[in-house]
């Protein structure tokens, strides 16, 4: 199935954290929190201002973004979970740079 976003939409996919902490201690299923971090998979065409001009968004699918604990409305597409919220809803795009520091 294909899915696009309407207007100021984005569709995201969660990117999972580890089950480990870095001194070694495994967390199980019941006491990890929903990861705030994923990916975009797809976004809509843009708001329109009260001058009729489409504002294109701020992100764009592969960006690496950071969202809200509560953001977004879960949904089943293809078997997949997946989030569709608005952009405002996105705290902001972790830079390559940034995400290449956390992974160390």
């Amino acid at each position: 199935m294909s899915f696009r976003p309407l207007h100021d939409r984005v569709l995201v996919r969660r990117i999972e954290e580890t089950d480990k902490t870095a001194g070694g201690i495994i967390i199980p299923d019941s006491a990890k929190e929903k990861p705030q971090e994923g990916i975009i998979v797809a976004a809509g065409t843009g708001t329109r201002g009260d001058d009729n001009q489409v504002r294109p968004l701020d992100v764009r699918p592969g960006d690496r973004v950071l969202f809200g604990k509560w953001s977004g409305t879960e949904v089943k597409i293809d078997g997949e979970d997946l989030l569709i919220m608005k952009e405002s809803d996105i705290l902001g795009v972790i830079e390559p740079a940034v995400a290449a520091q956390k992974a160390a």
